[in-house]
């Protein structure tokens, strides 16, 4: 039997390779994103069949009716995410401030919640969530609070998932991603703002990578945790950004 994955914002970027590279490894995927069409791609380039739903993971009772679809699922990928306009602090609308964190860390949990409920009455039970986090989980960049601040708290619900799963068989990981080579990171290569107030091109590097490293963890065995993990360009700004 083919193990059961799904993976939000699966319609491009790091969502489409990890969706790719998890059919690949013999998993059946399901891919969820907003726009139909583009959900349409991640699927008929996969090296395997692949089921798509269209789904915004804000929306609870859509996420509730879209679960209830499935009789097991042994791997959730939290990956949906959005971010805001560049704003300083106090020039943040409420507006891009709810709905970032609505699909960011609202979106997250509700797909974890209804995930962690199947996997608490399949047969047999248990499973594993993987949330993207990122380096902004660590680090802010300059004039991205409503990101920044979804993804710290990302690192606090894989953690509360991590910790009721214990006994249940079912595990989280976040993994925290530093400018994988994807339409939504184009711009490091024209020049990105700084702490200081310069302008600086950053590496990239290619995100077939992340797709790799999400297999490895989704067939780990559940009695293995990862509970954290880090993969990033090497030189971009970490350790000295903020």
């Amino acid at each position: 039997m083919h193990p059961i994955a799904v993976v939000t914002g699966g319609g491009s970027g790091l969502g489409r390779e990890m969706a790719h590279a998890l059919a690949a490894a013999g998993f059946r995927v399901t891919v969820t994103g907003r726009t139909e069409d583009k959900l349409r791609e991640t699927a008929d380039s996969a090296p395997e069949e692949m089921e798509i739903a269209v789904l915004d993971v804000s929306d609870g009772a859509a996420v509730a009716g879209f679960f209830r679809t499935l009789d097991r699922i042994d791997v959730l990928v939290n990956n949906a995410g959005t971010g805001a306009p560049a704003a300083a602090v106090q020039d943040v609308a409420e507006e891009d401030w709810r709905r970032v964190v609505d699909t960011n860390l609202t979106g997250s949990f509700l797909c974890a919640q209804a995930a962690f409920a199947l996997m608490l009455r399949q047969d047999p039970k248990g499973g594993r969530i993987i949330n993207n986090g990122s380096i902004s989980a660590h680090v802010p960049r300059p004039q991205a609070i409503a990101y920044t601040a979804s993804k710290h708290a990302i690192t606090g619900l894989t953690k509360g998932l991590e910790l009721e799963g214990r006994p249940h068989g079912i595990t989280a990981c976040q993994i925290d991603i530093g400018n994988a080579a994807t339409p939504m990171t184009s711009r490091m290569g024209q020049g990105v703002l700084q702490p200081d107030g310069s302008i600086a091109v950053e590496p990239t590097f290619d995100p077939k990578i992340v797709a790799e490293l999400v297999v490895k963890i989704a067939q780990l065995p559940t009695d293995v945790a990862i509970p954290t993990l880090t993969v990033m360009a090497a030189g971009m700004p970490y350790a000295g950004r903020g």
